[in-house]
């Protein structure tokens, strides 16, 4: 069996056999949303490569942006020519958290290079909320937390006020000289989704410098996300687990303090931080589904 988890700046790989992982790898996106299509073909052409799998039976795929079987299948046909004799299964990368944080049940909150919460209850039904790609929402991403660094710096720079911390940690990190400089490299070809998702540190490590208003982006950012759970949670009738995931989910110790605690006050108190990659759940998805080992790849 093949895992493959396939973010907005990287794709990650494992090949399993008899249920231990015997090959683990990084690549660049082939997230048709973040690369072109001839990048994404590209880049699993060198993981399928290096992961040597060609015989396996089974590839389970979770992707950000699959929101249609249509979404599923334009995956699914860059990565059966791989894998001719696979059963290739692609889903929401979201479900990938809620399988890798062992729960069968309950609300995945993705907070990487984008956002967006998934879940499902005991009866199979199944809500989302969020996860419209960075030009219509991504609240509470690394990428809106890297853009909010922007307007941030530009606004004080409009109001005629020096650069402060923030600010210049900011300049420091892309490289500029001037605030004023950030409305050209924003827009520029050269940097992207995955450049500005980056930056994202910058407004973390200010925020816990003490910085006050990294400190607010930090807790809007928690707070956004913690309101998309509790609207699937709602939908859904469920009061958790709710599954924290991702870089920033992961990684970030104030955004999950403020996460835990704008949900407790919607009454929702089994709030998780995933304590293993997501790629994971790959495994636990692919068992769920009746997938079975054949040959040294499987």
């Amino acid at each position: 069996m093949v895992g493959l988890d396939i973010g907005g700046t990287k794709t990650r790989g494992i090949k399993v056999v008899g249920g231990r992982v015997v090959a683990d790898l990084e690549v660049g996106s082939a997230n048709v949303q973040n690369v072109s299509r001839e990048t994404a073909a590209a880049n699993l052409a060198e993981l399928f490569a290096r992961l040597e799998a060609p015989d396996a039976a089974l590839v389970f795929a979770g992707a950000g942006g699959i929101d249609t079987a249509a979404d599923a299948e334009a995956l699914a046909s860059l990565i059966r020519p791989h894998v001719p004799a696979a059963r290739v299964e692609v889903v929401h990368d979201s479900r990938l958290l809620l399988a890798a944080g062992g729960a069968r049940t309950g609300v995945a909150v993705i907070a990487g290079t984008g956002s967006a919460a998934w879940g499902t209850n005991a009866d199979g039904e199944e809500a989302r909320a969020g996860g419209w790609g960075y030009l219509l929402g991504d609240e509470g991403s690394g990428y809106w937390l890297g853009r909010e660094a922007v307007r941030y710096s530009l606004h004080r720079m409009d109001l005629g006020h020096d650069p402060d911390a923030l600010t210049q940690s900011l300049l420091a990190a892309t490289g500029l000289a001037q605030p004023g400089e950030l409305i050209a490299h924003f827009h520029s070809p050269e940097t992207g989704r995955r450049y500005w998702a980056q930056q994202s540190r910058v407004v973390t490590e200010a925020a816990d410098a003490g910085h006050a208003a990294a400190g607010f982006l930090v807790d809007q950012a928690a707070h956004d996300l913690a309101r998309m759970a509790a609207q699937v949670a709602r939908q859904l009738g469920i009061d958790g687990p709710v599954i924290l995931g991702s870089g920033l989910g992961m990684n970030v110790p104030r955004l999950q303090e403020r996460f835990r605690a704008a949900l407790a006050e919607q009454g929702i108190t089994d709030v998780r931080v995933l304590d293993r990659d997501p790629i994971f759940g790959t495994i636990e998805l692919a068992g769920a589904a009746g997938g079975t080992e054949r040959g040294p790849g499987a």
